[in-house]
């Protein structure tokens, strides 16, 4: 299997407190990838460098072959890597279409912009229905859907998603995880940061547990399902 990005030894500080202690994972090429563990584990320190946001303090990251350690967020997302952020970070007065349409803004090819936001709209057919409609009137589940959307609209190698069910209905939960199996389906490379362990690991590849800024454990969705201690800290299985 091809490693789509390569994370060896990186360390990510704020101020004196490390944040993510020298961690090293690997995301293939085509596949799912999941980061678990509680708040503070540092998963989104971790995505937010991925990113180009933070800066590491140690360690190097590649991507589809080329170091990412020097290079600034927005040539990062030209390059393939596209983030949707923890919060989902919509602008709430413009249209959907507009919010959509943000997400392309490196890209000069019309024709292809408008094909990218009508699979948007197929991927997430209330957002069609709603395309003039402010994105701040939008439930949650469906403001998940329009960060996703426009984080696609960049045609990325690798969704890094942070948090995507985070405060959503388990019907919409539902819906979110189904369209990451999509996605996957589609070629797209994900790898998804999810405090929900159950509907993460039974969609993944591949696992990664994070502690206190450090992998403490690693194996395959399915692996890391059985996993007794995974069950027991994460699953809430006694």
């Amino acid at each position: 299997m091809t490693a789509l990005l390569e994370v060896e030894d990186l360390r990510v500080s704020y101020g004196k407190i490390e944040a993510v202690k020298g961690i090293s994972f690997t995301v293939n090429q085509g596949e799912v990838t999941t980061l678990i563990g509680t708040n503070g584990a540092g998963k989104t320190t971790t995505l937010r460098t991925l990113s180009g946001l933070l800066k590491p303090t140690a360690g190097k990251i590649t991507f589809d072959g080329q170091p990412l350690n020097a290079v600034p967020a927005h040539k990062i997302v030209s390059l393939g890597l596209a983030h949707s952020p923890e919060g989902r970070h919509i602008f709430p007065r413009m249209t959907i279409e507009e919010n959509l349409l943000l997400g392309a803004f490196l890209r000069k090819d019309t024709p292809g912009i408008t094909e990218d936001i009508e699979r948007a709209y197929t991927l997430f057919p209330i957002l069609g229905e709603r395309r003039k409609q402010a994105a701040g009137t939008l439930s949650g589940g469906e403001q998940q859907m329009l960060a996703m959307g426009r984080a696609l609209m960049s045609r990325p190698k690798l969704l890094m998603l942070d948090e995507p069910s985070m405060g959503l209905s388990p019907l919409m939960m539902q819906k979110i995880m189904a369209t990451i199996i999509e996605l996957k389906a589609a070629g797209t490379t994900v790898l998804l940061v999810e405090q929900n362990a159950q509907a993460a690991l039974s969609l993944s590849d591949q696992g990664y547990v994070m502690e206190i800024g450090r992998i403490v454990l690693t194996g395959t969705g399915a692996d890391l399902l059985h996993d007794e201690s995974v069950r027991k800290a994460y699953l809430g299985e006694d």
